[in-house]
């Protein structure tokens, strides 16, 4: 009951009414519901709390008062000389009857029951001696949402008593719920009828602390330990501004999902390459940030040996193995952390209000730098539940964006090549008018035929590109930190071209079109350069729709044929099994051949299992530093700062990515200063042996059945040349032959 409702109750004159054959004086304006409850009559509620405004929906308040209906006791007022029966025969037989409407579609015993046994229908359902209900239930379920990481929604179990959407705006004024429909459609809905994950929900727990049944319950993280630290009492939390606007019930269910931790100057925090599942935010000191291992990706020198050809495996630097296309310029390296690292000297500072380790929490992807405290830290060491509670704090991310704004902005434009013309006085300008926008795994970001309003740059997290066909989704590519979109559609007629979806959780630069188009008007090489991407990935575009609609692809999508552009097909009926050419792959990389004979077969060919160089390279997808792209001319290229995480060599479906060991020496991190010796390893792929004239294994086949071959162009000219085989059979059928 608000405030003022209650003075000018407490100021009212007494009004004389029965209850239950007790005459009772109460104030002018109090509710049958609070007489009853003042004198310590207990009438039955589901959809009244009194923090809340009473609305009278679920009806298992009515009393008599001697009129033509019963009437919502949590509603209706008292009246001088009025008869207020609460529990005759008649009363109790008509709440049964509302009770065994409501559990007809309630899913007992619901989550809520499960967990805590304090579920409220099923509560005043056991207390009428309802085993089971009279009638039927809603043919077609309703369904649940699991897009929230820190509250579940069972639709099943919502009885529509609107305390969630109360708790919501009265209590804490987010007004993010409302009801949806009429009728037998009617239902709760989070803004427009959005997945409660991609909502405005700040995640503050009041709606699921309101709930009376397993509608709304708390996600906690199971099989998930923290370790070492201390959890934090619901009193220590409420005390940092982030958590206090949150509810004490929902922080006090995951107080142990957050822990305390102390650390001392030159302690590490988390090491690079490592598997997670926390995140830190730093409340106390600061830290450094930073990469341990060498800087230099996997080069190699040939070296003759009569016919056969040796290559040596070595870790060089950009400078000392320039490679044409692209990332050389790169200035910056990405990492998961609120500030990128120069590639010239991968070091950063973190400080207090910095959250670190986003992705490694909510995707367990390897940790993308090493952390190391510079003064004696506090920090706070959290599961995905409680991070995505802070994410959603609308004071947080206003400081996140502030933070990014004046530290990020300008090393994020810096490190993608395109833009390194941009001004300083440009990017302050754009400082106070883009906004960054957070996606959740599977959100569309901009939808295929909608108008184009904005340029995206993607900060943290995957993006899908995908474009509408009338046989189905055609995937374009993928686009990782670092990485920007719709250029296209700015350029052309406003229209998206293709839909953008979040393969995990995205954050992403979004800059409106007119700046957009002030940028490129004011630095005319970037308009240059961005119209040349354009162009190159339009170009990529319609040779891949062009091959679908050349080639019989259903077997050739189901094998990931499609993805291909370069594949080692052996003609098997001049192949005589004579493995020189796994031999000369192996004789090439220090006896590590790249090259498997077997694979999908395809008429007389096998596709050899070997790198197809794909089109949309999967292992490219979670790189924590966004260290492993693809050449123009097909190679898959493994930037310096590889990490050597092995995260590629797991997505790749094929096994043709390799971890190759390296001895190096590096920092002792336990005594600062000193040099160790280690065993470190980065990321390597078939390289097309690109300093040769060939390949080896094509070079050494003394029966020319190895042949490298662009996927699209050969096997569109079998069919084409009416040599069009059957079906692609699977490696276990062509295993041997």
């Amino acid at each position: 009951m608000p405030l003022s409702t209650a003075t000018r109750i407490i100021d009212a004159p007494l009004v004389e009414l029965t209850i239950d054959d007790r005459m009772v004086l109460v104030p002018a304006g109090t509710t049958i519901f609070d007489a009853a409850r003042s004198f310590n009559v207990r009438i039955p509620t589901l959809c009244h709390q009194q923090n809340e405004t009473p609305v009278g929906v679920c009806r298992m308040c009515v009393v008599d008062v001697g009129q033509r209906v019963y009437a919502a006791s949590c509603i209706r007022p008292v009246e001088a000389g009025m008869k207020v029966k609460t529990a005759t025969d008649e009363v109790k037989s008509v709440r049964r009857t509302l009770l065994e409407l409501l559990l007809a579609d309630h899913p007992s015993p619901c989550a809520r029951q499960q967990t805590t046994g304090d579920c409220e229908l099923e509560r005043l359902g056991a207390e009428a001696g309802i085993v089971k209900s009279r009638f039927p239930s809603r043919p077609e379920p309703r369904g649940r949402d699991e897009s929230s990481a820190s509250i579940a929604v069972d639709f099943e179990a919502c009885i529509l008593c609107d305390r969630c959407i109360r708790g919501c705006s009265e209590v804490r004024q987010n007004f993010v719920l409302a009801r949806r429909g009429k009728g037998y459609q009617a239902g709760i809905a989070f803004d427009q009828n959005l997945p409660m994950g991609e909502s405005t929900c700040v995640s503050c727990g009041e709606c699921m602390v309101s709930c009376p049944t397993g509608a709304l319950t708390n996600r906690g993280v199971l099989a998930t330990s923290l370790g070492e630290g201390a959890p934090l009492s619901v009193q220590e939390l409420r005390g940092l501004e982030v958590f206090s606007d949150v509810s004490g019930t929902f922080l006090s269910l995951n107080s142990n999902a957050v822990h305390k931790r102390f650390y001392k100057a030159g302690e590490v925090v988390c090491r690079e390459g490592d598997y997670g599942s926390t995140a830190f935010y730093i409340v106390s000191g600061s830290a450094e940030v930073f990469l341990s291992g060498p800087m230099g990706h996997v080069t190699t020198k040939t070296k003759s040996q009569g016919l056969l050809r040796k290559l040596k495996a070595a870790i060089s630097n950009r400078e000392q193995n320039r490679r044409e296309e692209g990332e050389h310029d790169r200035a910056f390296i990405p990492i998961d952390a609120p500030v990128d690292l120069p590639y010239a000297n991968p070091i950063a500072e973190l400080e207090p209000g910095d959250l670190f380790g986003e992705m490694t929490c909510i995707n367990q992807y390897p940790r993308s730098a090493t952390v190391r405290a510079k003064t004696d830290c506090v920090m706070l060491e959290m599961l995905r539940n409680v991070l995505d509670v802070l994410q959603r704090n609308k004071t947080f991310r206003a400081r996140v964006e502030q933070s990014y704004r004046k530290r990020a902005l300008e090393s994020q434009l810096r490190s993608i090549p395109v833009f390194s013309s941009v001004t300083g006085d440009f990017i302050d300008y754009l400082r106070d008018r883009i906004e960054l926008r957070r996606y959740n795994a599977g959100q569309v970001i901009c939808k295929q035929g909608e108008a184009a309003h904005s340029f995206f740059l993607v900060r943290i997290g995957f993006v899908k590109v995908k474009q509408a066909h009338p046989g189905g989704d055609l995937v374009l590519g993928y686009i990782g930190k670092g990485g920007f979109f719709g250029e296209l559609s700015l350029f052309g007629e406003g229209i998206r071209t293709a839909s953008c979806v979040a393969m995990d959780h995205v954050e992403a630069v979004q800059i409106p079109a007119p700046e957009f188009q002030e940028m490129i008007e004011r630095f005319p090489e970037v308009g240059q350069r961005l119209r040349e991407v354009a162009r190159q990935r339009m170009e990529e575009n319609r040779n891949r729709v062009t091959m679908v609609q050349n080639v019989p692809v259903d077997s050739f999508l189901s094998q990931g044929l499609l993805e291909a552009q370069s594949l080692l097909i052996l003609d098997l009926e001049r192949c005589t099994r004579c493995d020189q050419c796994v031999r000369a792959c192996a004789d090439a990389h220090e006896g590590v051949s790249r090259l498997i004979r077997d694979g999908l077969r395809w008429d007389k060919y096998l596709v050899a299992t070997s790198c197809r160089h794909c089109k949309d390279p999967l292992c490219m997808v979670g790189c924590p530093v966004g260290s492993i792209r693809r050449r123009n001319s097909l190679e898959i290229i493994i930037e310096d700062w590889c990490i050597g995480c092995g995260l590629c060599a797991n997505n790749c479906p094929y096994g043709n990515i390799n971890m190759h060991p390296f001895d190096v020496q590096v920092e002792d991190l336990a005594n600062p200063g000193r040099k160790i010796a280690e065993v470190r390893t980065k990321a390597t792929a078939c390289n097309l042996c690109l300093d040769q004239d060939e390949p080896s294994c094509v070079y050494a086949c003394p029966h020319d059945a190895a042949h490298r071959v662009n996927p699209r162009e050969f096997f569109a000219e079998q069919v084409r040349s009416g040599q069009a085989p059957g079906p692609i059979q699977n490696p276990a059928s062509s295993r041997g032959r």
